[in-house]
């Protein structure tokens, strides 16, 4: 596959652009609510303090395939005696160096979960379930992808104390979703974003391809990205320019983020 490429945004506006009231929201509905999936336990995360709950820590790394420019995030509840853990959007060529991390750590893998269906190399989950028998795979209902777990918006999946909860945000796919830690006082804070290819470090994945829509991505990353605090750390799954996060207020004053619905239309 050819690696996913960086589009910008070919027309910078304003952040308030994106603030006016004419800018698209996608309305809540009942069924978008949060609800919990009672067979997934809990997320977990690295040396990361979650505030009001003193005995929970978050353990994160970011980890990189090179040849296709992919993040893969490991997070793990440190504070729980069993260490659950989560990677997400694993590669299979870095499998074996992201398993043994995983045993370096004193860790239990519970799930492999992906944002989407990747065109631009093979998710290392079915590697990882022949591996490791006992971790189970996680993707969006919605990607039509066999897995152990399909998500569906709303849903918060736990490891240990800690959760992620899911947001849909396709139009890079239709199958596209962003897990975002959670907003309770005993998550970690600040909260972090794992976006996918939906929101890149200033630009956006492609719309041309894999039922893509560029008016869905705009929607998707104004009412389900945009919408979180201000101080949200944003992890991609792609990186070529040598970035690693993002914080979202830097994102809104980088004007073209922001711009009209005709600049996603071009972020091809």
């Amino acid at each position: 596959m050819v690696p996913l490429r960086i589009y910008r945004h070919l027309i910078p506006q304003l952040a308030a652009a994106a603030r006016s009231p004419s800018a698209p929201k996608v309305a809540a509905s009942a069924s978008c609510a949060p609800r919990p999936i009672s067979p997934l336990p809990a997320l977990a995360m690295a040396a990361y303090g979650t505030g009001a709950c003193a005995d929970s820590k978050l353990l994160f790394r970011q980890l990189f395939e090179k040849e296709s420019s992919t993040y893969t995030y490991l997070l793990a509840d440190v504070g729980d005696p069993e260490k659950p853990a989560v990677l997400i959007d694993p590669v299979d060529r870095t499998v074996d160096r992201d398993l043994n991390l995983i045993k370096e750590l004193g860790l239990k893998l519970i799930y492999a979960m992906n944002t989407h269906v990747h065109a631009d190399h093979v998710t290392g989950t079915g590697l990882i379930k022949t591996k490791l028998p006992g971790a189970k795979s996680v993707i969006s209902k919605a990607s039509g992808a066999k897995a152990d777990h399909s998500v569906e918006h709303g849903d918060k999946i736990y490891f240990g104390k800690l959760f992620l909860e899911v947001r849909a945000t396709p139009g890079h796919t239709a199958g596209c979703v962003t897990y975002v830690t959670g907003d309770s006082p005993d998550q970690p804070s600040p909260r972090m974003a794992f976006t996918g290819d939906a929101l890149i470090i200033r630009a956006c994945g492609r719309t041309d391809f894999q039922g893509g829509s560029s008016d869905q991505l705009y929607q998707s990353v104004h009412s389900q990205i945009f919408s979180l605090p201000k101080d949200t750390l944003l992890y991609p799954a792609h990186d070529y320019k040598g970035f690693t996060v993002s914080g979202l207020h830097s994102i809104l004053n980088f004007g073209y983020q922001v711009a009209s619905r005709l600049s996603y239309t071009l972020c091809r």
